[in-house]
């Protein structure tokens, strides 16, 4: 019976390799995975388990390697009024020309007084769109929305908090289409990225945030060409 039995084990130890799996990017000790882009040595630590962002200099870090398919999951949190920051998916591991920030698809992450801190030319309030979560390409990268707010998506709902609480973004990230859930809700999403394989990268842009349970699932790809990859970063 055992002779029976044992192709069948190895035949289940190998289908159970083959399941995606969660991966921590973020181990909540140090920053093993993350390189530096443009910002500084000061920029990025680990705080009582939490990956802070000091907000200057304005730049980005990536990670190690770059992604295809998957899901990410990354959880949020402001600490002041009208901050600023986002993860870029599919991103260039290098800053654009004349730019702070790398060609990429970002999924944006502001505080909700953004807007009011930010007006427009004649004094109103900016957009409340900003502050829904959009996705839109950065620096050359081009998708087409959802639910258009020009070049960008904004959420169908509302659903960012606010200073000193915990957002949870979960972005799926399949063969050029993004989705995004915002606590618990998938609300916005944008569709036939020009770039489809690439870094993931961690904002920072003025205002610090904390970052907590950064983790990502690789899922099957092969279908992305070389035109729509990211170069590699030596």
């Amino acid at each position: 019976m055992k002779h029976l039995l044992f192709p069948l084990l190895l035949a289940t130890t190998a289908f159970a390799e083959d399941v995606p799996q969660w991966r921590d990017l973020f181990n909540g000790k140090d920053l093993t995975g993350w390189v530096d882009v443009n910002t500084s040595k000061d920029t990025w630590s680990v705080k009582d388990g939490l990956l802070v962002c000091k907000g200057l200099p304005i730049g980005v870090m990536r990670s190690e390697k770059q992604y295809e398919n998957f899901f990410l999951h990354i959880e949020w949190k402001h600490t002041q009024a009208g901050g600023n920051s986002g993860v870029f998916v599919w991103s260039e591991g290098t800053a654009a020309p004349g730019k702070d920030l790398p060609k990429g698809m970002e999924v944006q992450m502001l505080e909700l007084d953004w807007p009011k801190l930010h007006p427009t030319k004649d004094g109103q309030p900016n957009h409340p769109g900003y502050v829904s979560g959009e996705l839109f390409g950065a620096n050359g990268l081009e998708g087409i929305p959802d639910n258009p707010r020009g070049r960008r998506s904004m959420s169908y709902e509302m659903r960012c908090k606010g200073k000193g609480e915990w957002n949870t973004y979960d972005v799926v990230c399949v063969d050029g289409t993004v989705k995004l859930s915002i606590n618990g809700k998938f609300v916005n999403g944008i569709s036939q990225s020009t770039v489809r394989k690439g870094y993931l990268c961690l904002e920072s842009e003025g205002a610090e945030i904390h970052f907590r349970n950064i983790k990502i699932m690789e899922l099957p790809g092969g279908r992305v060409t070389p035109e729509q990859t990211a170069p590699v970063v030596k």
